[in-house]
């Protein structure tokens, strides 16, 4: 017999992507159990982890309620603490909210959809031969769509792409490898101009790596401009008065070839002379740019300033980009280059300036950059927590300098050593990086806390 009234069966519907057939994307929600979303095998409802890389492993619930007075059962909705939010029809879910017919669910801000709907079936119920025996109403299967006919679209993709080229398919950094490579080409035959292309792309290469970690958009004017400025302190009497100070009142006196010293002594020079001196001039540009920050309005303000760990950690790379740049085309090379030129012939010298070009660049993640970029945190933790500024700034440069120091004494020892110590150095960076992104004020907005820290 048919019942006056009406049940209602609820289900979610997956619209965020492409699927042959709709029950592939459609998944019905018991009254008597409660559906987890999410990337883990062990949700009732399993993401693909390489597709939705925004979602966590166990990211949001959907709850059956009791029944209602007329009889219906009603659902509500859980966040579990996800690190990308879940939004309910455009608003941020704050706690639990109950379902309604339509709603838009979305985990994360530009993750997958799911409309949540019901289906009206009718209370009826069929006896069967044997009294007591109900049978339930057998549910219509929806016949799978073929989808045979191509747009226009899909035969030329990067019509439809849009902004998710720039955003998703790292166009801009592709465009610029294009260029590099170019210009690579046209400066076959031109060593010195030669090696300022290839030093460049593998600076901004490693850069780049470091900046995608931090997950905060800084404008790149800003970044290019910390490594200007780190540049022109090095050519300007600003250095005289660095190393006077460090190499000469303190004692940071760098060893010659020569000196016979201990391992000890040796420490105790680069710490004064490389590491506290180096440290503090690579900071300068830092320092400066919090205080035209302070001084300038708002948006200006926080695209140019220092207002937390992630702002300082991306000043100081950068500052660390122009610092390991000059010193390696303007002494390092070039010095190599002579020296070799002159007993093997300048094809040699070329060759073995380029050998020592790229993997003094490229090695700047687990060195310069990764020195001051710890600095940097230290420098923007001191902005978030003023009161404790001064602390948090010995402590912060006292350990770079530490880091620095032990790198330059160790490269003389033993190739094994200097391995560890450079896996330390990008240890440390690595770990300011994720403190950083913790401790960021608008965390909600990193991308790459949203990309690559799913729970």
């Amino acid at each position: 017999m048919t019942g006056k009234n009406a049940r209602h069966k609820a289900f979610l519907r997956l619209v965020s992507n492409v699927v042959t057939s709709s029950t592939e994307s459609r998944y019905s929600l018991s009254p008597h159990q409660e559906m987890v979303i999410g990337r883990d095998t062990s949700c009732q409802i399993v993401l693909d982890a390489m597709m939705y890389r925004m979602v966590s492993r166990r990211h949001a619930v959907v709850r059956p309620l009791s029944l209602s007075p007329d009889s219906q059962f009603s659902w509500i909705i859980c966040d579990l603490n996800s690190a990308n939010g879940t939004f309910l029809n455009g608003q941020l879910l704050i706690g639990s909210q109950e379902l309604h017919h339509g709603d838009h669910i979305s985990l994360g801000a530009d993750g997958p959809q799911f409309i949540f709907e019901y289906e009206s079936v009718p209370q009826q119920t069929l006896i069967s031969a044997t009294p007591g025996t109900v049978i339930a109403p057998r549910p219509q299967v929806q016949s799978p769509q073929h989808h045979d006919s191509v747009s226009f679209t899909q035969l030329f993709p990067i019509i439809s792409t849009g902004k998710d080229l720039t955003r998703k398919a790292y166009l801009i950094p592709g465009i610029l490898t294009v260029i590099f490579v170019v210009l690579m080409f046209v400066t076959v035959g031109h060593p010195q101009a030669n090696q300022v292309i290839v030093g460049s792309y593998i600076a901004s290469a490693a850069y780049y790596f470091v900046y995608q970690l931090c997950g905060k958009q800084k404008p790149w004017w800003v970044l290019i401009a910390m490594a200007v400025s780190t540049m022109l302190i090095l050519l300007s009497p600003l250095l005289d008065f660095f190393i006077f100070v460090f190499r000469v009142i303190l004692p940071g006196s760098l060893p010659i070839s020569q000196d016979s010293i201990t391992f000890t002594e040796l420490l105790i020079r680069m710490f004064f002379g490389a590491g506290l001196m180096e440290e503090l001039l690579k900071a300068v540009p830092i320092f400066m740019a919090y205080f035209i920050g302070n001084s300038v309005p708002s948006p200006w303000r926080e695209k140019i300033g220092v207002w937390e760990p992630l702002d300082g950690i991306l000043l100081g790379t950068a500052s660390a980009v122009g610092f390991t740049l000059l010193e390696t085309l303007g002494q390092y090379v070039p010095v190599i280059t002579q020296n070799v030129a002159q007993q093997a012939g300048d094809g040699a010298g070329q060759l073995v300036g380029l050998q020592l070009l790229i993997p003094r660049i490229l090695g700047s993640v687990a060195g310069h950059m990764a020195y001051s970029g710890y600095l940097g945190y230290f420098i923007g933790l001191a902005v978030l927590k003023p009161t404790m500024g001064w602390q948090i700034l010995t402590v912060g440069y006292f350990s770079a300098s530490a880091l620095h120091a032990l790198w330059n004494a160790t490269g003389s020892i033993n190739a094994l050593l200097l391995v560890i110590v450079g896996v330390l150095s990008y240890a440390f960076l690595m770990a300011a990086i994720l403190k950083a992104r913790v401790l960021s004020p608008t965390r909600s907005q990193n991308f790459a806390t949203r990309f690559l820290e799913p729970k």
